[in-house]
C-alpha cells in the first residue's frame, strides 16, 4: 500500500525571500514605533549587492529606511564583502510614496473598514504542543535551529531551507516520519561530509526528538543533496518581500487566501485577518471542540464587517460547524478594528515574525487561547 505522506518547506531568516520579509517588517515596526497609527505597505526587492525598497507610507515617523535595512541585513549574518551581499557595501534605493487617497478613505479610523478585499484562512490541530500540522512545525524548528548553528558556527552562511515529509495513516493520524531535507549555505572550508555530519547530529536529531521522534527512524534524510551550496543568499537568488506565503502559514496543511504578511500595518486584513483566523482556529482547539479546524474570514474593501465567516472542522467536530462559526461571531469582533484591539496589533512586534516564523511561536497575541474556556462553556460541551 502506498505511503499517505504530507510534505511541508521552510526556509531560515537568510533565504533572500525572508531577509526581505524582515526589512519590510522592520520598517513597518520603525513606523509603528513613533506612530501607531502608521499605514504602511512596504516592500523590498534584493539581488547582489543591491536592495530595493517601495511602497505606500503614510506616517508621522521619521525613519532612515536606509539605515534600517543595513542593520536587518547585517543582524541576519550578511557581513562579509565576499558573499556579494553585505550590510556595509549593499546598495539601497528607496522609493517610498504616501497611501492612495482613494483606499485611505475607506480604512480611516472613523469608517473602519478593511483595507482590501479578499478571504484569509487560520487553521490549528492537535498533531503538535503548539496546535500546528507536524510537517511545518517541524520544518520551522529545523530552520531555526539552522539558524542557531549559523550564529555559533563560522564556517556556516545564513541561507538554508528544510523539508519535511510526514506518515499519515487512512485517519489522518501521524505514524512517523518519512524524509527530512536540509540545506544550508556553507564556506568553501567546510568539507561536505564533515557538513552533513553536523547537520546530522547538531539540527536534525535534536529537532526530531524535540517533538518526540528518533532519527534513526527516519528512512530518508537529505543533507545538502546537490553537495555544495556556497553561492546563496540574495547573490544566488533574488529575494522579494512577501513570496514564501506558504511558509508562513501552514505549508500548505490548511488553506490560504494569497495575500502576504510582511510589511503591511494591521488595518491590511491580509494580515490581521489572517491572525485573526489563527486565534479562533487554535481556541476552538484548545476548547476539545473540535482536533482540526480551518476558519475563513472575507472582506470587502472599505466595509467593516467580514462578508463571510466560515468553519470547518473536518468531520472531528463535537458540534456542528455552523455552531462553531455562531460561537466565534458571538464571541469575537472581527471588524478590522476589532481584531486590531483585541490582538494589540498597532505595536512594533512585527520584526520577528520574519525571523521566527508567524504561527506555532510563543507569545504573539493571536497564538492566545484565552477565549477557549469561554467557547467551551457557551457550547454546552
Amino acid at each position: 500500500m502506498e505511503k499517505r505522506l504530507f510534505t511541508s518547506e521552510c526556509v531560515t531568516c537568510g533565504h533572500p525571500d525572508k531577509v526581505a520579509d524582515a526589512i519590510s517588517d522592520a520598517v513597518l515596526d520603525a513606523c509603528l514605533a513613533q506612530d501607531p497609527n502608521s499605514r504602511v505597505a512596504c516592500e523590498v526587492m534584493l539581488t547582489t549587492n543591491f536592495c530595493l525598497i517601495c511602497g505606500e507610507i503614510t506616517t508621522k515617523a521619521q525613519v532612515d529606511y536606509e539605515a534600517v535595512a543595513r542593520k536587518v541585513i547585517a543582524s541576519i549574518g550578511y557581513t562579509d564583502p565576499n558573499t556579494g551581499f553585505s550590510a556595509d557595501t549593499v546598495e539601497v534605493l528607496c522609493k517610498v510614496h504616501t497611501q492612495s487617497a482613494d483606499i485611505a478613505m475607506g480604512t480611516n479610523d472613523e469608517v473602519g473598514g478593511a483595507g482590501d478585499q479578499g478571504m484569509m484562512f487560520g487553521g490549528a490541530c492537535t498533531q503538535t504542543p503548539e496546535l500546528m500540522p507536524l510537517p511545518v512545525a517541524l520544518s520551522r524548528a529545523l530552520s531555526n535551529r539552522l539558524t542557531q548553528c549559523v550564529e555559533s558556527n563560522d564556517l556556516l552562511r545564513p541561507d538554508g531551507k528544510t523539508q519535511v515529509s510526514v506518515e499519515f495513516d487512512e485517519n489522518g493520524k501521524v505514524v512517523g516520519i518519512d524524509t527530512v531535507v536540509v540545506s544550508v549555505m556553507h564556506t568553501e572550508d567546510f568539507e561536505i561530509e564533515e557538513l552533513r555530519r553536523y547537520i546530522r547530529e547538531g539540527v536534525i536529531a535534536p529537532v526530531l526528538k524535540q517533538y518526540g521522534f528518533d532519527i534513526a527512524e527516519v528512512a530518508n534524510i537529505h543533507i545538502n543533496p546537490t553537495g555544495k551550496f556556497v553561492i546563496g543568499g540574495p547573490d544566488g537568488d533574488t529575494g522579494l518581500t512577501g513570496r514564501k506565503i506558504i511558509v508562513d502559514t501552514y505549508g500548505g496543511y490548511f488553506s490560504h487566501g494569497g495575500g502576504a504578511f510582511s510589511g503591511k500595518d494591521p488595518t491590511k486584513v491580509d494580515r490581521s485577518g489572517a491572525y485573526m483566523a489563527r486565534y479562533m482556529a487554535k481556541n476552538l482547539v484548545a476548547a476539545g471542540l473540535a482536533e482540526q479546524v480551518q476558519v475563513q474570514l472575507a472582506y470587502a474593501i472599505g466595509v467593516a464587517e467580514p462578508v463571510s465567516v466560515r468553519v470547518d472542522s473536518y468531520g472531528t467536530g463535537k458540534i456542528s460547524d455552523e455552531e462553531m462559526t455562531a460561537l466565534l461571531r458571538k464571541t469575537c469582533d472581527l471588524t478590522p478594528a476589532g481584531i486590531i484591539r483585541k490582538l494589540d496589533l498597532r505595536r512594533p512586534i512585527y520584526g520577528k515574525t520574519a525571523r521566527e516564523g508567524h504561527f506555532g511561536v510563543e507569545n504573539r497575541p493571536w497564538e492566545a487561547t484565552d477565549i477557549a474556556e469561554d467557547l467551551k462553556r457557551l457550547s454546552g460541551i
